[in-house]
């Protein structure tokens, strides 16, 4: 996509001036992304494999990035959790790409849809929280 694409800039635009619980709501978003368009594609059928691998990949980056970004010193027990989970996702996301299973990637989907609701209600909460600070 060129630097000029609208929506490519708005996209920018939003990660720039969005902050940490946003961009995590936002990387759940992407993953879940990924996942129906994977989910779309293992539907196709084996023409369609190689495409539903690019996304299933893309997911398990952006897994990844969350696992990057977890801060074990400051987030102790529930760091630990989100890790672990995440371990469970990225595997399960392998078994369901090397199997072409959608069942797995249906389970991981649920998943993160679940962590990403937890998520915005935090992050609408901390928005609200600042909003009534005079």
């Amino acid at each position: 996509m060129s630097a000029t694409d609208p929506v490519q800039a708005d996209r920018e635009t939003q990660i720039k001036t969005a902050n940490q619980l946003k961009l995590i709501v936002m990387l759940y978003d992407g993953a879940i992304r990924h996942l129906n368009l994977a989910l779309e594609d293992l539907a196709a059928g084996h023409e369609r494999y190689d495409r539903a691998n690019g996304h299933i990949v893309a997911a398990q980056d952006i897994i990844s990035e969350l696992m990057a970004s977890l801060d074990f010193e400051r987030g102790g027990e529930i760091a630990r959790g989100l890790f672990s989970i995440y371990l469970y996702v990225n595997g399960r996301l392998l078994d369901g790409n090397v199997r072409k299973d959608r069942a797995p990637l249906e389970e991981v989907k649920r998943l993160l849809a679940e962590l990403r609701d937890a998520w915005d209600g935090i992050s609408a909460r901390k928005g609200l929280a600042e909003q009534a600070v005079p």
